[in-house]
């Protein structure tokens, strides 16, 4: 008899880890795989788009469940996630990353006595202030099966107790979607779209709370790229939850004064692929840019004053820098002058991590 796997997504960042994996398991008749999608953060036309460009199937369940605070999402995924397990009962159900999705459907998971398996395992920030690190900490508690991306993760798993052998180092299945869309993404028009020449600009991506939900933080780092926009183009995709931060501060008219920062919508995967690839160097706050600019070769400036992926700056091309205006300006310049970083790609990031889970799986009773 097939085993039955859930595999559950609720964000866009989940959409690149859940793909090879999909596309892995289908390849083995042991496995009947499913596919759920929370709709954490609901947006259909950019969930298509994403779906689209990675080669998704739809997904068998849709829950539509939509923004809303911490503690309110949680719940909401929980309770309507527990009707779906009662109805399918899978025999596993696999969370990726660090989103509230991933931590609901685990705890739901466990409570049915459901094995769960943990993809994107033991990352760490030590910043118990981050939504996604609480969320990190206990779904790696309760899980069976951790998948890690970087040694650092076995270390932290074994700190905080979880026995060696649920701990599976894999690679990167982030970067197995990377690897493997590259070449296509190299074909999209999204720089000549934009009037952009390769080389010759930065990207930005900006939502964590620490950055845009202060107004003086947030006017620290624009104070930082109207700086930077003078010598070199900035592109800047903006996350819904910056957008509402730029019109509740009233940062319109200090906007105006940047001819040189350029606001999109935010892209679809291989648009933004080809928008990392061809960039001059990054600025973000974001987990997944850290990685994708590694592997790429791109210079990747960390406006946090902490990762979760260490991997990404002893070997690979991030730099975490902090959020002061200063700081940003300085360290822009440097790579604008030549000064850039160098890096490798980590162990294992080859693209064929989702083929290392799937074997883990099929050697597992479950």
């Amino acid at each position: 008899m097939n085993q039955k796997i859930m595999n559950v997504v609720g964000a866009r960042p989940n959409f690149m880890k859940i793909a090879p994996l999909m596309a892995e398991l289908k390849k083995h008749s042991e496995f009947d795989s499913t596919l759920l999608h929370t709709g954490q953060h609901y947006d259909e036309v950019m969930s298509k788009l994403f779906f689209k460009d990675l080669g998704l199937p739809e997904p068998d369940i849709y829950l539509r469940i939509g923004s809303a605070n911490h503690g309110a999402q949680t719940g909401k995924i929980m309770i309507e996630f527990e009707t779906v397990v009662e109805k399918e009962k899978p025999d596993m159900i696999v969370v990726v990353g660090d989103v509230n999705s991933t931590i609901a459907c685990g705890l739901v998971a466990v409570k049915q006595g459901i094995k769960l398996a943990h993809v994107e395992a033991g990352l760490r920030s030590f910043d118990r202030t981050m939504p996604e690190e609480i969320n990190r900490l206990l779904t790696d508690q309760i899980s069976d099966l951790l998948f890690i991306t970087e040694k650092s993760g076995e270390e932290n798993l074994l700190k905080e107790g979880i026995e060696k052998d649920k701990i599976h180092f894999v690679g990167n299945v982030m970067i197995d979607s990377l690897l493997s869309h590259l070449e296509k993404a190299r074909d999209s028009k999204i720089l000549s779209d934009l009037n952009l020449k390769s080389g010759e600009y930065v990207t930005l991506t900006l939502h964590r709370p620490s950055n845009v939900d202060s107004k003086e933080q947030f006017l620290q780092i624009l104070n930082a790229l109207s700086e930077i926009q003078k010598e070199i183009p900035i592109v800047f995709p903006i996350h819904p939850r910056s957008k509402n931060r730029l019109n509740q501060f009233g940062f319109e008219d200090k906007l105006k004064e940047m001819p040189g920062l350029l606001i999109t919508e935010p892209l679809g995967y291989l648009d933004f692929l080809k928008l990392l690839a061809e960039s001059k160097f990054v600025l973000t706050d974001s987990g997944g840019i850290q990685e994708e600019t590694t592997v790429l070769g791109v210079p990747c400036l960390t406006l946090r004053d902490n990762t979760e992926r260490p991997v990404t700056v002893t070997q690979g091309t991030n730099l975490v820098i902090g959020n002061r205006a200063g700081s940003i300006i300085e360290k822009s310049n440097k790579i604008l002058n030549g000064e850039s970083k160098k890096g490798r790609s980590p162990d294992l990031w080859d693209g064929k991590a989702a083929k290392r889970i799937v074997q883990v799986l099929l050697e597992q009773n479950f």
